[in-house]
């Protein structure tokens, strides 16, 4: 049985890997960012030793992407060079091979302007200092474990251990008469605790190391997704109104477009991950709880 570390356990993909592997009887050690600060390199290194995983996840993350813009060191430092710290730990490994590692990683690596899925191995051109950052942690960890380097890009990310969009909507379907959301933004809704198995189903594959895609199939704007939350509340969905971005001027631009394309999974023999819709439906009644 592999022993996994999750780094990064405290947030909200965190807590649904570590509950998903503790579920199925899994050796999982966790550790959140008060247990490790990921960009002290020494302290990395001794606690993968102590560890002695098989597979290292590293959900750890600068995810304020709007605060990056005035601090882009201190995301650098979280998010690309904690991700070396990670890898280069990795590379020394115990017994007779390097540890696996998963990079979490982001679509901000894109422009975000394109027109059809983005594909693993699309160019990247991030727009953003978040986005910078986690393409340098994506390749900080590619280049230090070229065979045991897995990289998997999610967005939109909604689930029962923290503050996203779903549990906003939730509130604010109780709290406010009408809502205006961005029409002109498109993704993938995504439940945390899908993408935790598609992270597990990985790497049990055993398949090649390389970049792979978990968000859910089919798209949506956040104004589609909202009015989604408001009908499983049993609510008017046109209580919710379409706006445009422009209304929500922000220090980071969000992309317009950040479909992703799931052909990678195919080579290691995983499913995708199915219609976003049908997910959010499994996960509402633990959102629902979790927002009270």
């Amino acid at each position: 049985m592999s022993r996994w570390l999750v780094v990064g356990s405290g947030g909200m993909l965190g807590q649904d890997l570590v509950a998903t592997l503790t579920a199925e009887g899994g050796d999982v050690t966790g550790l959140t960012r008060r247990d490790l600060d990921i960009t002290d390199g020494a302290a990395v290194r001794a606690a993968v030793r102590a560890a002695r995983p098989d597979v290292v996840v590293n959900c750890a993350a600068w995810t304020a992407v709007d605060d990056a813009e005035t601090h882009e060191d201190q995301a650098h430092q979280v998010n690309a060079t904690g991700a070396a710290h990670l890898a280069e730990a990795c590379a020394v490994g115990h017994g007779d091979g390097q540890t696996r590692l998963v990079q979490i990683s982001t679509d901000y690596v894109f422009a975000g302007d394109a027109r059809t899925p983005y594909a693993e191995h699309a160019p990247v051109a991030p727009r953003t200092a978040y986005g910078r950052s986690k393409l340098a942690g994506e390749q900080a960890v590619l280049r230090l474990l070229p065979r045991a380097g897995y990289v998997v890009r999610t967005a939109w990310l909604y689930g029962a251990h923290g503050s996203n969009f779903v549990a906003t909507m939730i509130r604010l379907e109780r709290e406010r008469p009408t809502v205006d959301v961005v029409d002109d933004q498109r993704g993938q809704p995504t439940w945390t605790a899908d993408v935790a198995r598609q992270v597990v189903a990985l790497v049990r594959s055993g398949g090649a190391a390389g970049v792979f895609h978990a968000t859910s199939s089919g798209d949506a704007t956040w104004y589609d997704l909202a009015r989604e939350v408001f009908t499983l509340l049993g609510a008017d969905p046109d209580r919710v109104r379409a706006t445009s971005s422009s209304t929500y001027v922000r220090p980071a631009p969000r992309p317009a477009y950040s479909v992703l394309g799931h052909d990678g999974w195919a080579r290691v023999g995983v499913e995708a991950i199915g219609d976003w819709r049908l997910a959010l439906r499994r996960a509402f009644p633990a959102l629902a709880r979790a927002a009270g």
